[in-house]
């Protein structure tokens, strides 16, 4: 199974950026997403980005990875 998460672009450098994930800076690469710019969220698997995605999902999805990680998803505990 894949998982991907949504990361925030802060800076681009070449074929990497510095995102933010979820409050946590990383180096990804982005050579899938070469039209990327910083602002633009991006869905993260493995270090690299896969694919540019909408700030409302990306809002959404980041929510619902809190609530996963703080133990409040009732269907997963």
């Amino acid at each position: 199974m894949c998982i991907g998460v949504p990361a925030e672009v802060m800076e681009i450098s070449g074929e990497e950026a510095r995102v933010n994930v979820m409050g946590a800076g990383m180096t990804a690469g982005i050579v899938f997403v070469p039209e990327v710019k910083v602002g633009d969220f991006v869905l993260l698997h493995a270090g690299q980005a896969m694919a540019v995605i909408d700030r409302t999902y990306a809002e959404e999805s980041i929510a619902e990875w809190r609530r996963v990680l703080d133990g409040r998803d009732e269907f997963l505990y």
